[in-house]
C-alpha cells in the first residue's frame, strides 16, 4: 500500500471485482467496467477497445483461471482516480499481475461508484500453447545429417507441420483426440515433410488443425482457438489454423498446411500472411491424411513472399506451362466481398495495373453447391467408416458437416460431379493464360467471441471454391483494410503456373 490511504470504497470495489471474476459473474463484471467505447482491456494477445468488445470476450471465454490474491498495491491519482496493481497466485502454479485504472463515476451507486476504465492482465506463459501446437520441440525433427544447419536452400528455417501430415515417430492426430488415441505411430515422413527436411529446414512441431480439416474458421472444440497475432481476439482461419498462427507468432518461419476449400487462403487473409494453394497434384501428397482427394492440395504460409517462393523451389516440380502476367480483376467477384475488403483488393489491383473484366459467373452458386456436395461425399468415403456410430467425438460444427455428408446418396454425388466437370472446363477457359485477381476471403476475420456464421462460410466458399473446382494454383498476398485489419488478395493462374505466381508475388507486392 502507498502512504496515502486509498479513496473510500475502492478496496471494496476491487474485492467485488475479484469475487465476480472467480464466480464468472459476467453481469457484475460488466457493471464494474466503465461503459463506453474508450474502456480498455489488454493481455498478451492484444487490446480490446470498448465496453462492448470486452463484454463479448468475457462472455465467450467461460471463466478465468482460478487464483488467489496475495498482494494489492494502490497508487492514488486523486480523490476519484487510482491505479491498482494486484499480484495473484494461480492454482495451476506461477504468479500473475492485474493492473487496473479505477475511476469514480458520478451517479453510479453500486460499488461506491468505482469502475475500471483500463486493465492489463498477465499470467505465466504456458510451456506449450496447446491451442497452437500438439507437439513441439527445439526442434522436434532436425534436418538430416547430410545437411548441417548452415547448408541447404532452407537452412535455418523452421516448419510448423499441420496435424494431417505424417511425421516419423508421431501419430497423425487430425485435430481429434479420439482419432489420435487409435492412430498408429508413423514410420516415415510425408513426402512434403521429407523434402523440406532434405532442403535443410527443421520441423519445429506438429501444429493444430480443425478436425479432419473440415472447417474454415480455425476454432477446434477440443484444443481451443489459436490466437491471431495480426488481429487479436479474432478467428485465425482454418483449417491450417495452427500452422498459420505459428508463423504469425514467429514460432516457425514456414507453416505447412493443406487447402481443400480455402484452408491456406483464408488463414493467410485473416492473419496477414503469404500463402499458396498449389496446383492439384503438383506436390507429393504421400503421407497426407485426406479429406476430399479430388480437391486436397499441399500448401504453405510464410511472412514474406521471398520465403514463400523459396519453399516453392523445393516442393514444386520444375518448369511452367507458360502464360502472361497480365492481371485481370472481375468486378463480380469483388462484389462478393464485404465493402472494406473489396476496397482493399481493388486498391491493390489498381496499383498493380490489373484490367477490370466481366466474367460470366451466373452459375457460381450452382458450382459452390456442387463443390460442397462432392466434398462431403468424398469426406464420408474417407472417414465415414470410422466416424459411423461415433459422430459424438466431433465438435458441433464439424459434426454437423459429417452428419450431412453421411446423407449424400450416390445419385446426388454423381450429379454434383457432373456439374463440377463442366465448371472445371469453364473456369480454366475463363482464367486462360492470365492471372485472375480476387479476394482471398470475403471478410476480415470474424471476432472469436461470436465465431463464424453459416452465412460467412457460404460467402467464403463462393470465392474459394473456384480454384478448388478447377484444380488451379492460388497465391494469397496480405493487404489491409481502411480500418487496419488484415485481408487477402488472391492471384489465380492456369494449372502448373505455381512458380509464375510465386515470382509475380515476390516481384510485385502491391500496396499495404
Amino acid at each position: 500500500m502507498t502512504a496515502a490511504p486509498p479513496p473510500a470504497g475502492l478496496l471494496d470495489a476491487v474485492a467485488a471485482y475479484e469475487a465476480a471474476l472467480m464466480a464468472d459473474d459476467v453481469a457484475t463484471l460488466d457493471r464494474l467496467f466503465a461503459p463506453g467505447p474508450a474502456t480498455l482491456r489488454a493481455d498478451a494477445e492484444g487490446v480490446l477497445v470498448g465496453h462492448e468488445a470486452i463484454a463479448a470476450f468475457r462472455t465467450a471465454r467461460g471463466g478465468a483461471p482460478r487464483r488467489t490474491v496475495v498482494q494489492t498495491h494502490v497508487q492514488v491519482v486523486d480523490a476519484d482516480h487510482a491505479l491498482v496493481v494486484v499480484v495473484t497466485e494461480l492454482a495451476r502454479g506461477g504468479r500473475g499481475l492485474m493492473t487496473q485504472l479505477w475511476a469514480r463515476a458520478a451517479g453510479v451507486l453500486e460499488h461506491g461508484g468505482w469502475q475500471v476504465t483500463a486493465a492489463h492482465v498477465s499470467v505465466p506463459a504456458p510451456a506449450l500453447d496447446s491451442r497452437v501446437w500438439r507437439v513441439v520441440g527445439d526442434p522436434l525433427v532436425p534436418p538430416p545429417g547430410v545437411h548441417p544447419r548452415d547448408e541447404g536452400p532452407l537452412a535455418g528455417q523452421t516448419v510448423a507441420v499441420k496435424d494431417l501430415y505424417a511425421v516419423a515417430g508421431h501419430a497423425v492426430g487430425a485435430g481429434n483426440p479420439a482419432w489420435l488415441a487409435q492412430a498408429p505411430v508413423e514410420s516415415a515422413h510425408a513426402g512434403a515433410v521429407a523434402r523440406l527436411l532434405d532442403a535443410g529446414a527443421a520441423v519445429r512441431g506438429i501444429a493444430r488443425t480443425d478436425e479432419f480439416a473440415y472447417s474454415l474458421a480455425g476454432a477446434n472444440a477440443h484444443s481451443g482457438t489459436p490466437p491471431n497475432a495480426a488481429a487479436p481476439y479474432r478467428l485465425p482461419g482454418g483449417s491450417s489454423s495452427g500452422s498459420a498462427t505459428a508463423v504469425g507468432l514467429g514460432h516457425a518461419t514456414i507453416g505447412l498446411g493443406t487447402d481443400t476449400g480455402g484452408s491456406i487462403r483464408v488463414p493467410a487473409a485473416y492473419q496477414g500472411l503469404h500463402g499458396i494453394r498449389t496446383t492439384h497434384g503438383a506436390v507429393d501428397r504421400t503421407g497426407l491424411l485426406p479429406l476430399a482427394p479430388d480437391f486436397d492440395t499441399v500448401g504453405w504460409l510464410t511472412r514474406s513472399a521471398d520465403l514463400l517462393q523459396a519453399v516453392g523451389d523445393v516442393l514444386l516440380p520444375p518448369g511452367s506451362p507458360g502464360g502472361a502476367d497480365d492481371l485481370v480483376v472481375a468486378s463480380g467477384l469483388l462484389d462478393l466481398a464485404e465493402p472494406d475488403v473489396a476496397a482493399a483488393v481493388r486498391a491493390w489491383a489498381t496499383a498493380a495495373g490489373a484490367a477490370e473484366v466481366q466474367l460470366p459467373l451466373d452459375r457460381l452458386d450452382d458450382w459452390r453447391t456442387a463443390f460442397q456436395t462432392w466434398q462431403a461425399a468424398q469426406a464420408w468415403t474417407a472417414h465415414g467408416p470410422w466416424l459411423d456410430g461415433r459422430l459424438d467425438v466431433l465438435g458441433a460444427d464439424v459434426r454437423s458437416r459429417f452428419a450431412h455428408a453421411a446423407t449424400v446418396d450416390a445419385g446426388t454425388a454423381t450429379g454434383a460431379r457432373a456439374v463440377l466437370d463442366d465448371a472445371r472446363l469453364r473456369l480454366r477457359e475463363l482464367v486462360g493464360d492470365r492471372v485472375l485477381v480476387l479476394p482471398s476471403a470475403p471478410s476480415v476475420a470474424p471476432p472469436a467471441a461470436t465465431g463464424a456464421t453459416p452465412e460467412n462460410r457460404t460467402a467464403t466458399m463462393r470465392l474459394t471454391c473456384l480454384a478448388g473446382i478447377a484444380g488451379l494454383p492460388a497465391v494469397s498476398l496480405p493487404v489491409r483494410t481502411a480500418d487496419g485489419l488484415p485481408a487477402g488478395v488472391c492471384l489465380v493462374a492456369a494449372a502448373g503456373r505455381d512458380r509464375d505466381l510465386l515470382a509475380l508475388a515476390a516481384g510485385r507486392p502491391g500496396p499495404g
